[in-house]
């Protein structure tokens, strides 16, 4: 019973202490300053529950448009060439995780219309097996991508290649590769015309920019290869392509080189990654400022309640009870604080795709030029994890900046703190 007395007369002095009273300039001013606390720690949570939302969203939509390209795994033979592809895919399908395989060609090549010449990544599928490691065909806005037929030489270009080229359906491109031709005369490089059959849109501008799908006997024609480069795969959870890449290299016979789309662009994922982590700690070190405003202002309050303090002290309050009434005072402002920076970060987080469009068209910028970044839309993915961390890591500091005050409060001596009383 009495500890239930001393934590209610505790919480209940530090309640009031919180809330400052009003009947001196002074107490006013630690108020504010109190106030200035509680929102620096919610400007601060809020902000880095924001900005780690916004890179998860930028990382995951990335990702995603990058694998609607890609492929989760990539087999291929050191010699350039996999005669049995076949073979390889049913050992592949072995693996539970594998859900699609369809056999590929990459080559680089220059491609020309007028004036105007590029240098493009060619891609040679078959049109039919191509949806099962690839969402391309769908993302084909104009024509078809089931155009591309053996011997017609027809291609699909991405949208800004296409842009750039000025190119539309029906129009001819001519391919110059790489591998030329020996004659009495000299090398002569190898020249084939296509026919843009469709135009795709991955929204990723690197891909939209620089690739082009022919098909597969047409790219092997025209790169002189007996055989396609290797075989892409689907997985069912393209999360677990490490690990199912490392059993496939001990499932597939022959000597054969796998990679998954992790390390194909591991830089650029690790570089996501270490940024993720300096913002982390940048913007912690923001609330960690704010938090350590509770020490002044609760060196402020114990210095202006030292007469309370020592009244308390003579009614019997031990030393312990006065630390605790001012760690509640600092704790609740921390967690009030907190909460808000919380509520207005999970707020902000969800509804960024509503709010970046409106100030965008209310000052007439744009924050992403697709010509300068992968995507042109500020994506969002909240990751309670992450609030959850964030608002723990505040809470945490807060508490850590009530323990030096406290400690001062619960040290006054109450004949020297009335003597002037």
């Amino acid at each position: 019973m009495s500890i239930v007395k001393n934590l209610s007369f505790e919480w209940l002095v530090g309640v009031r202490y919180t809330r400052a009273g009003k009947r001196s300039g002074r107490n006013s001013f630690i108020s504010f300053i109190s106030l200035i606390s509680m929102a620096g720690i919610a400007l601060g949570v809020a902000a880095l529950i924001v900005v780690l939302s916004v890179m998860n969203g930028f990382q995951k939509e990335v990702r995603d448009r990058m694998l609607s390209v890609l492929a989760h795994i990539e087999i291929f033979d050191p010699t350039g060439a996999m005669p049995d592809w076949q073979k390889t895919a049913r050992e592949a399908f072995a693996d539970k995780e594998v859900v699609g395989a369809a056999p590929y060609v990459d080559a680089q090549a220059m491609m020309t219309r007028d004036e105007t010449l590029r240098g493009v990544a060619v891609r040679g599928v078959l049109p039919a097996e191509e949806p099962k490691v690839s969402d391309v065909a769908s993302e084909t806005k104009q024509g078809s991508f089931n155009a591309l037929r053996p011997g017609e030489f027809n291609i699909v270009l991405g949208t800004e290649l296409a842009r750039s080229m000025g190119v539309h359906l029906g129009d001819k491109v001519t391919m110059i590769a790489p591998q030329g031709q020996v004659t009495p005369a000299g090398v002569i490089p190898r020249l084939k015309q296509f026919t843009v059959v469709g135009i795709f849109d991955s929204g990723h501008f690197e891909f939209d920019s620089t690739l082009a799908f022919i098909h597969l006997d047409d790219a092997m024609k025209m790169f002189q290869l007996g055989a396609p480069s290797g075989l892409r795969l689907k997985l069912t959870d393209m999360q677990r392509a490490p690990e199912v890449a490392y059993d496939l290299s001990r499932m597939l016979s022959g000597d054969l080189l796998i990679r998954d789309w992790s390390r194909q662009n591991r830089n650029w994922f690790a570089a996501v990654q270490t940024e993720k982590k300096m913002m982390f700690i940048i913007l912690t070190l923001i609330i960690a400022v704010a938090a350590f405003n509770l020490v002044s202002t609760l060196v402020m309050t114990v210095t202006d309640k030292q007469a309370d303090i020592a009244i308390l002290r003579t009614l019997g309050a031990s030393p312990r009870s006065i630390m605790k009434i001012f760690m509640i005072q600092g704790a609740l402002v921390g967690l009030f604080g907190t909460a808000l920076g919380v509520g207005g970060g999970v707020l902000i987080a969800s509804n960024i795709d509503v709010i970046v469009p409106f100030i965008e068209h209310l000052f007439h910028v744009q924050f992403l030029p697709k010509d300068v970044y992968l995507i042109s839309e500020l994506p969002s993915d909240l990751r309670w994890p992450d609030v959850y961390t964030i608002g723990g890591v505040a809470v945490v500091l807060s508490f850590l900046a009530t323990l030096y005050p406290s400690w001062a409060a619960a040290r006054v001596k109450p004949a020297e703190a009335l003597r002037y009383e």
